[in-house]
């Protein structure tokens, strides 16, 4: 495999491939730690990220990498000139070996990729995709239960914009028995056609209008912020809040995840709960980062 572009790439058995992989990586990692280090990685964000950018440039770097980056590259690089998308992929890869891009175009990641042989790692694409975030999601919800086959998930919050959400969605419904849970207001909904994807892999999604439709001894609640970079106008309070009072009414099996950044939607009383998973899930972001780059460049 050579680009990370979609989930919709992925086989039941690429995912348990590179799942195993992770779990070397991360029980052993200076196992790994030349292993890339005739390497160069161009890191281009167009958009602000924290875990994302971190996450990557330690994980080239731990693989024994070089790399080259710029943050807020919209402003800061040639893109403020108005250079295109092929244009910048075509000029980096006479510097590097792979590039890891973030922007804020749906198409950006397969744009990149069409103009050139380099691997492409998709870092999040508008409000289409996050496949790389969904990976690790994924990953932790197998480390903490085992396996995913019969997983019950309640997906919160902006289902509309939340491209976390969109690539998590096409992952699960690679595995069987699986039970998908939508909370979020109607302006944020789930766009039709992942709830038609779903269904037509016999997935049943059920809309909910409140935290009492979700069943209490439910394995995951995925929760995301309201992505508000990508509309304007005001997009009111947010409605379902998950403090302690809220997550002690479901199952001490319960695990609470968010792609993170949060604002308000998980209240800081939380954090210490043993169900709160969303630090250890961006910590899972460096292993699965790791592992996929060693398998872009065949070097697992």
């Amino acid at each position: 495999m050579k680009h990370v572009l979609s989930s919709s790439q992925y086989t039941r058995e690429d995912l348990e491939e590179l799942f195993n992989l992770t779990d070397k990586v991360k029980q052993a990692p200076k196992a790994y730690q030349d292993k890339l280090e005739d390497k160069m990685i161009a890191i281009m964000f167009y958009e602000p990220s924290t875990r994302t950018r971190l996450s990557f440039e330690t994980a080239a770097q731990k693989l024994g990498a070089k790399i080259i980056t710029t943050e807020n590259a919209g402003e800061f690089s040639s893109a403020a000139k108005g250079e295109t998308i092929e244009d910048t992929v075509k000029v980096v890869s006479g510097y590097a070996d792979a590039m890891v891009i973030r922007h804020k175009a749906d198409d950006s990641a397969e744009k990149a990729a069409s103009v050139n042989k380099m691997p492409i790692l998709n870092a999040g694409a508008g409000k289409g995709e996050h496949p790389t975030q969904a990976l690790l999601d994924l990953y932790t919800i197998r480390e903490k239960r085992g396996k995913i086959d019969g997983v019950r998930v309640a997906v919160l919050g902006d289902l509309l914009y939340g491209r976390t959400i969109h690539s998590l969605l096409k992952l699960l419904s690679l595995y069987d028995n699986v039970e998908i849970y939508g909370l979020s207001k109607e302006a944020f909904a789930l766009p039709q056609k992942y709830i038609d994807m779903l269904k037509e892999k016999n997935i049943e999604y059920k809309k909910c209008e409140s935290f009492d439709d979700l069943p209490k001894d439910i394995d995951v609640i995925y929760h995301t912020r309201i992505q508000a970079e990508r509309f304007e106008g005001d997009f009111g309070k947010e409605e379902y809040i998950i403090d302690k009072k809220v997550l002690d009414t479901f199952s001490s099996n319960t695990i609470l995840m968010h792609p993170l950044p949060r604002v308000i939607e998980i209240a800081v009383d939380v954090d210490e709960d043993p169900r709160a998973y969303y630090f250890k899930q961006a910590h899972n972001g460096l292993y699965v980062r790791m592992a996929l780059l060693l398998q872009v460049f065949d070097r697992a």
